[in-house]
């Protein structure tokens, strides 16, 4: 079989954009920028620093598939999701850099040159498990990506959160484009022979540690940032981030993918993509000027 013949996706090719954002300028950011609110500027602080090495093992999963991938569709989906993949971790270190300069150590866990031991020992990891898991944890990965770039621009209460307007520029850009290629792993996984039980229980793993897990890297980055040390104010602006539109019912809607058969384009995003496109890149996009 042909693979990429039997890909389900709807979405068009992924286009690579050469962004280049401009972080404290011409106004420095506030150490606190997202509306002065500790919980949720370290969630983004957190997952940002998390994207670079994230995004890298993303590409390098794909790309042990590479010499089989023949299907002219396919591979040119490939090549798109790895070139954005690419230009997310670029930009998201410019913004690393800034919040390291800020005094968000957590970042710096996640902040590593090329070759550096870190990295090493990251791929040493993703090549003890078989090739297959590793693409079906980038395909789970995805699948948690879309969900949130979903519900990001399709909440008109996430976008009205006041914050550093190049930090949303980033965020808006980055989930864009992550529903542009959210189903090119999956669709790797699935035409190489993908397990359905291996990729569901992945998930479910994933599924249960989700909120264990990012709610303790939070904390220890809160933990590590003195300029955050106020309990009472961290107490109620958590419990307002979990019961706000970011966090709540976000897990209901991860749900769907560990259902039998599912696919990432059962969920349909292409009108929200096509207002986006408008939004950024039509002809009076918001960030026409920050593409190379």
């Amino acid at each position: 079989m042909t693979i990429g013949q039997d890909a389900k996706s709807l979405t068009p090719y992924p286009k690579v954009r050469r962004m280049r954002f401009r972080f404290g300028q011409p106004e420095p950011m506030t150490h606190h920028f997202v509306q002065d609110d500790i919980p949720l500027t370290h969630l983004i602080a957190l997952l940002s620093g998390a994207f670079p090495p994230g995004e890298e093992s993303f590409i390098r999963s794909v790309r042990k598939f590479s010499g089989e991938i023949t299907d002219p569709v396919l591979k040119k989906r490939v090549a798109g999701f790895i070139g954005q993949e690419a230009v997310h971790g670029q930009q998201h270190r410019a913004l690393n850099e800034q919040l390291i300069a800020m005094g968000f150590p957590i970042v710096r866990v996640f902040t590593f040159e090329p070759g550096a031991l870190r990295e090493r020992a990251l791929i040493t990891v993703e090549n003890l498990v078989p090739r297959q898991v590793h693409l079906a944890v980038t395909a789970l990965a995805e699948h948690y990506t879309a969900t949130l770039a979903n519900r990001v621009l399709g909440n008109p209460d996430i976008q009205a959160i006041p914050g550093d307007p190049e930090v949303w520029n980033l965020l808006n850009w980055h989930a864009f484009e992550e529903l542009e290629h959210k189903s090119v792993a999956f669709d790797v996984y699935r035409a190489t022979g993908g397990s359905e039980a291996v990729r569901i229980v992945l998930m479910a793993g994933t599924y249960a540690l989700t909120i264990p897990v990012v709610s303790l890297g939070v904390a220890a980055s809160i933990l590590g940032d003195p300029h955050s040390w106020r309990p009472f104010k961290v107490l109620r602006q958590s419990i307002r981030l979990y019961r706000g539109p970011i966090v709540r019912g976000l897990m209901k809607e991860i749900r769907p993918y560990m259902r039998p058969g599912f696919h990432p384009d059962d969920i349909d995003t292409t009108a929200l993509l096509e207002h986006w496109r408008r939004e950024l890149f039509g002809a009076d996009g918001e960030l026409l000027d920050r593409v190379n």
